[in-house]
Order: structure tokens, then C-alpha cells, then sequence
């Protein structure tokens, strides 16, 4: 029994660390277990072991222990253990299964999967597993029989939470719906599980924890996970269901608007992140040391959409990182998000270039619904929320006319004042109520709460030909027609205060012929967090940055 495990651990030990064991289809195993337990098993959080034993799997296997209680031989101890590294030594004919393919359909099968251990349970001679492989889960059994002896029983019951394992395994079909997993009309009776990677016995939070609705934790008095918990350990956090679920339907929103600006004509195209000028004035940037000078992350590429439109590719889009330094600590603002960008020439009003932007979410709106219900049932489990409304066409109202709605309301706001985001929930509350919409558009902002290059409206100068889009009352997208007269957007820099010097080649791609143009900044992560009715923009950032938050 000398030399040690690839976890330096003496080979048999089951102590201080954990292996897990299969299930046998043999008859012993079935006259033993009960259909209920079964059906029980999956949801019982199980216990997180505490040792592994050591046995065969993929390269060299550290044995497991090869005498049972009594004196008898271990007979299964070549079916389980803790893996050597995987360190690409050999390529073995092996083929693995997703945990997603597991259904009816292989009933009787033997196959292979590769999974996390989510929940274990021992009782008696046998151990139900949950096993997890991203967004599913699936129930497998390991009983006493044929297959299996009762230290590898053992082995797979000590197994700790979200150690990664190998299985093989038969797909049985059962009798009754195995409720809390996702594969409901199988389980995996195992016949072999090695440790691929093992977890910790200490986990910073529990998956079942961070997956459940709050206002359940409250009534049974059962644990939740605060927000900095799952932020400060997410690697963990990002493997739950509803996690899983928000970056998949993230991932969605980028494909969809890629696919649908593609179809409509529009070039890809990516713009510089080090600028030597604040991209829309102000003092919200971050600057930093470029050799000898100093540069700023662009707080938009904006300017740089502009200056293709110049070089005549007419709709260009780009999917990158915008920086603010902005010291906000509010739900919805981050100090690095993504940014899904649209600049556009139009050849006589810029509502041209506000439909075809309106479309667009649109479009994005009906492609979530159709191709990602898995995925909003799925957050909306521990994040219950009314589906997302909108209208086709979408909903446009001009400023004057939604601060008519506000003071109706009692609100009392000026002219020329931008809208507060109590002022924003409020009118999407009225305009909901009005329209039986989400999503809408308001249009005519005040010039002077918006940036230099927008585009006075010639017919009202303290209005602008500039809009901004809403999701659920919550601002989504700024936009405007842009200045193209290099004489007017000369006299408009110099009405911000901003340096002409620092903006010269900005200003000089107008001198040699622009067409009108607009355009607009959507962020990913709030058009994410609204249209699940999620409450925290840190929620839908993978790994947020805020004023407080530099890690991980």
C-alpha cells in the first residue's frame, strides 16, 4: 500500500478526501433500491464528503482499497478512484456524452459523461448522485451489485460538491418525473466514476443557495447569497443555472445584432480604446500614462464611427468596451461595460437611422423570445418577472410631450433639465400604463444635456435632432444625428470648453465632404438585465467593474 495518489494522498486512503463509485443494472441493485428513493434522491442536497480514494479512470489510476470490511476482497476497486493529471498523455477511444443528450432516447444505453458532482446522498448500500454539466443535471445512481462494491458506494458518497468526475454509466428510463433535475425521465445507473478534478471540501457558497429566490429564503428561513459573496467568489456563482442561463441569452443579444445589421448592410468594425481626447468631453474618463504623454480609454468610439462614415462605408457597427469614470454606485452603472454601437448616413432626416436602430432591437427582442425560452424560464425561476412588451412600430415620443406626462404625475421639471432616473422609472410606468409597451422611444432632447457633436434641431434651438431608447423605464441607448459641418462643430466644441487641439483630426475629417449621419451606444448589460427584469447591472456583467470593485 506504499506511495502516494497525484493528490499526494497514500494510495487507499478515505480519509480526508473523497472518490466516487457506480451503480450496478444487475438485479441485486434493483430488488434494493425503492422508486421513491429515486425520485427523492436529486432534490436532497446530500452531504459534501470528505476523502478520496484512489483507482483507475483515464492515464494511471491510484488504486482503491482492496480489501472490504471483514477481510474481503474490494472486487470493483479497478471501477473507481481519482485520476492521474490529465496532463495530454495518451488520447483514449473514449466518446462523452452531454448531459443535455441524456434522454429517453438512449434508454439502455451504455455511455460515458463528464460532469461535476452537484449533490450526493449515501443511504444504505447504495449513493445518488446529481450530476451537473453546465445549465443540466442529471440523477445517478450507485448501488451495491455486480459493478459495484461497498467501498466504492462509499467512495462516490464522500465525492465533494463540484469535483469534477468521470462516469460510465447505463441511461435508464424511469417510472416517475425526476423533478428537480432537468434530464426528468432518466437516471444514470454507474459502473464506473474516476475523479478528474477534485474540489475542495469547503466551498465559499452553496449552488442551491445562490440559486434561490430571496423572498423564499425570507419565509423559510433557508440561506441566500448576498451580491458581494457571489461577485467576490465568481467563478462559483457563475456556475448556477440562472448564471448560466443570463450569459447565454448575453451571448444572444451579440449574435442577434451582428445577424440582423449584417442583413441590413451594415461593416464590422473596431475602433481604437486609447484616444489622445476625451470622446465626449467632460471629465468622466480615465487617463493613462502613453509614454511621454498622457491618453484616456474611450468613453464611446464614437468619433471614430464618424470618421468611417466619412470614409464612405455608409452603416458601420462595433461590439467592444466602453470606460466611464464616473464615481456611481447605482444599480445600473459600471466603469467598463460592452458596448454595442450603430453610426449610420441617412439621406435627409435622421429618423431614418432612429427606425432602423428601433428594428433592430426589435429584432433582437422577437430572436430572444423565439430562440432562448430555456433560458428565461430559467431566470425567471429564482427572478420572477412579467414577459417583456413592445410594439411594432415601437412607441415615439417626443420629450415635450413625455414632460407633459411627468408633471401630470406632479412632477415638476424645467424645459431644458434631463430626466432623473426616479423621473425615468416614473415615465416608463406612465407609458406602460398608456401604451402596454416596454420598449419606446423618446425623441427632441433639450440641447444642452447632450454632447457637442449632436445636431441642433434647426426649427427649435434648445432642442436637438438627438433620442435616447428605454427598456422597462431605464435609459438603454443615447443617440443623435451628428454634426457634420466642420464650421458648426467647431463653434459646438467651443461652447463645451473642450480644446480644438485635442480634437483636430476629429474635426478635419469633416473638411473633405460627410454625409448627414446619426447614430447611437446601446449597453449590453443593461438591454440584458432589463429584458429578464433583473434588478443590478452587476448581475448581467461578468465580471463587473465599478468604483469599488477592481477584482476579480
Amino acid at each position: 500500500m506504499g506511495g502516494r495518489s497525484p493528490f499526494g494522498l497514500p494510495y487507499g486512503s478515505l480519509r480526508g478526501r473523497v472518490v466516487t463509485a457506480a451503480p450496478s443494472n444487475c438485479p441485486d441493485a434493483q430488488r434494493q433500491r425503492k422508486p421513491q428513493e429515486s425520485r427523492e434522491a436529486a432534490g436532497d442536497h446530500g452531504r459534501g464528503g470528505s476523502g478520496c480514494s484512489p483507482s483507475p479512470g483515464l492515464g494511471r489510476q491510484t488504486p482503491g482499497p482492496h480489501r472490504a470490511e471483514g477481510g474481503s476482497r474490494d472486487y470493483a476497486k479497478e471501477r473507481y478512484g481519482v485520476s492521474s493529471m490529465i496532463q495530454s498523455q495518451e488520447k483514449p477511444d473514449r466518446v462523452l456524452v452531454r448531459v443535455s443528450d441524456l434522454t429517453v432516447h438512449r434508454a439502455d444505453e451504455v455511455v460515458w459523461v463528464r460532469a461535476r458532482v452537484h449533490t450526493s446522498r449515501a443511504k444504505g448500500k447504495q449513493c445518488f448522485l446529481v450530476l451537473r454539466q453546465q445549465q443540466f443535471n442529471v440523477q445517478a445512481l450507485v448501488a451495491v451489485g455486480d459493478h459495484a462494491s461497498k467501498q466504492m458506494v462509499k467512495f462516490a458518497a464522500n465525492i465533494n460538491k463540484e469535483s469534477i468526475v468521470d462516469i460510465e454509466g447505463v441511461v435508464r428510463k424511469v417510472n416517475q418525473k425526476i423533478g428537480s433535475c432537468t434530464q426528468q425521465d432518466v437516471e444514470l445507473h454507474v459502473q464506473k466514476i474516476y475523479v478528474i478534478s477534485l474540489a475542495e471540501p469547503r466551498l465559499p457558497l452553496q449552488l442551491d443557495d445562490a440559486v434561490r429566490p430571496e423572498v423564499e429564503g425570507e419565509e423559510e428561513g433557508r440561506a441566500t447569497v448576498n451580491q458581494d459573496t457571489r461577485l467576490d467568489n465568481r467563478v462559483i456563482d457563475l456556475r448556477t443555472s440562472t448564471s448560466q442561463a443570463v450569459f447565454r441569452l448575453q451571448s444572444g443579444i451579440c449574435q442577434l445584432f451582428r445577424e440582423t445589421l449584417i442583413n441590413k448592410g451594415f461593416v464590422e468594425i473596431q475602433t481604437p480604446k486609447i484616444i489622445s481626447a476625451a470622446s465626449e468631453g467632460g471629465a468622466n474618463v480615465f487617463t493613462v500614462s502613453y509614454f511621454k504623454n498622457n491618453a484616456y480609454l474611450a468613453q464611446s468610439p464614437q468619433l471614430y464611427k464618424q470618421m468611417c462614415i466619412c470614409a464612405d462605408f455608409e452603416k458601420v457597427f462595433c461590439i467592444g468596451p466602453v470606460f466611464r469614470a464616473e464615481d456611481s454606485n447605482t444599480h445600473r452603472h459600471l466603469t467598463e461595460f460592452v458596448g454595442l454601437d450603430i453610426e449610420m448616413a441617412f439621406n435627409y432626416h435622421y429618423h431614418e437611422v432612429v427606425e432602423e436602430i428601433a428594428d433592430t432591437l426589435v429584432q433582437i427582442f422577437k430572436g430572444l423570445q423565439e430562440r432562448f425560452q430555456t433560458e428565461i424560464r430559467t431566470v425567471n425561476k429564482q427572478f420572477p418577472c412579467e414577459p417583456f412588451k413592445f410594439l411594432e412600430p415601437t412607441l415615439r415620443l417626443e420629450y415635450c410631450e413625455a414632460l407633459a406626462m411627468l408633471r401630470e404625475a406632479g412632477i415638476e421639471m424645467g424645459d431644458e433639465e434631463d430626466l432623473s432616473t426616479p423621473n425615468e422609472k416614473l415615465l416608463g410606468r406612465l407609458v406602460k400604463e398608456k401604451y402596454d409597451t416596454d420598449f419606446y422611444i423618446l425623441d427632441k432632447y433639450p440641447l444642452a444635456v447632450r454632447p457637442f457633436y449632436t445636431m441642433p434641431d434647426p426649427r427649435n434651438p434648445k432642442q436637438s435632432n438627438s433620442y435616447d431608447m428605454f427598456m422597462r423605464g431605464e435609459e438603454i441607448l443615447s443617440g443623435a444625428q451628428r454634426i457634420h459641418d466642420p464650421q458648426l462643430l467647431t463653434e459646438r466644441a467651443l461652447h463645451h470648453g473642450i480644446d480644438l487641439e485635442k480634437i483636430k483630426a476629429y474635426i478635419d475629417s469633416f473638411r473633405f465632404g460627410a454625409p448627414p449621419h446619426a447614430g447611437g451606444g446601446i449597453g449590453l448589460e443593461r438591454v440584458t438585465m432589463l429584458f429578464l427584469g433583473l434588478h443590478n447591472v452587476r448581475q448581467t456583467s461578468m465580471f463587473p467593474r465599478d468604483p469599488k470593485r477592481l477584482t476579480p
